[in-house]
Parts: structure tokens; sequence; C-alpha cells
């Protein structure tokens, strides 16, 4: 959702930055790898050990490399490789990030609704992203639904982080909330792929 409403207004601010780091020497493909071994290193790190402040804001600023990538595959021209690249590094710091938050809530704080909460999130995500591949890849469109994957970073992280200031229940609520909501997503793209479908045969 946020993509199709603060794309452009993003893009004014992140252009000039990525058309600034490509003529630096810099390659979309490199800012991925950074990005994606950043957030995947302190999701793993910090979360288990019970720093959810630490993770929250590490996490957070190395995925807001993710808008700078798309802003240097803009300037310097995308490729089939880069795009591949970049959608499975986004796959794996979801998965990561997911996976310890669960952690967090199952061995650091003990709250089992929470854990299975992020275990339903991660694979949630992971279907979500999915549906859309495959559809793309069958000549069909799955775009939208509720929660993306901007939304999904933002709900997972807003909640580790005011859990983190010392208010209780606040990851178990995003948790939940953000299940709610990427199972609304799937039936949206689910629906959107069907009616494709339906479209192309007649």
């Amino acid at each position: 959702m946020l993509n199709i409403f603060a794309r452009a207004s993003v893009s004014r601010v992140t252009d000039p930055i990525g058309a600034a780091l490509v003529r630096a020497g810099l390659t979309p493909n490199a800012m991925t790898l950074i990005g994606t071994a950043g957030a995947f290193a302190c999701a793993l790190i910090f979360f288990p050990q019970g720093m959810l402040l630490a993770g929250t804001f590490t996490v957070w600023g190395f995925a807001m490399l993710d808008l700078l990538d798309g802003a240097m595959a803009r300037a310097k021209g995308s490729t089939p490789f880069g795009a591949v690249l970049d959608a499975t590094c986004d796959r794996l710091v979801d998965g990561a990030l997911f996976a310890a938050i669960a952690w967090w809530a199952f061995v650091v704080a003990g709250n089992q609704r929470a854990a299975a909460a992020a275990l339903i999130c991660l694979v949630l995500a992971q279907v979500i992203s999915y549906v859309k591949a495959r559809a793309e890849a069958s000549g069909l469109s799955a775009e939208g639904g509720l929660v993306e994957r901007a939304e999904r970073l933002i709900i997972a992280l807003v909640g580790t982080g005011i859990q983190g200031f010392g208010v209780p229940y606040s990851v178990e609520v995003s948790q939940w909330l953000l299940a709610a909501l990427s199972l609304v997503t799937l039936v949206q793209r689910v629906a959107a792929v069907s009616k494709g479908a339906r479209e192309a045969r007649s």
C-alpha cells in the first residue's frame, strides 16, 4: 500500500542519493548485499539476546538501504539478475527478522503466543511474496494488498521498538495484527490472480 501512495515522494529524496552513489562507484547489487548482510546479522544477533532497541534500529537502518539500491538501479539501469537478487535478499531479511522475533518471544520473553504469531507472520510473508512471483512468471499480476514488505517491516519493528522502551505485550499485539493483515493480503493477491486468469481466458 505504501508503494502506491509514497513511492513518488520517497523517490524524490532517494533518487539523487542513488545517482551520487553510482557516480562514486557503488553498484546496486553491492548495496543490496550490504543491506541484506547487515539486517540479517543484526536481527539474529540482537533480538535473540533480548536487545530489542538495538535490533530495531540497526535492522531498520540496514533495511533503508533497500530504498537506495532501488534508486541506484534506476540511475544505472536495472538488470534481470539484480531484480532476482533483490527479491531473494528481501526474503532472507524477512525470514531472519521474524525468526529472531519468534526466538525472542519463545526463549527470552517466554511468550508462546507472540512466538506463534511471529512464525505465522514469517510463513505468510514468504507465501505473499511467492504468490506475486509465481503470478508474474505466469504472465499475471498480483500487485498490492493491505500489507506489502514496507508495511511488514514497519509494523514488526514498531512493535519491537515500543517493547524495547518498556511497553509490555507490544510485540505480541503487533505480531498478531500483522498476522491478520497478512492473511487479508494473501487473500487479496490470490483473488487478484484468479481475476486476472479469468480475464486472460475470456
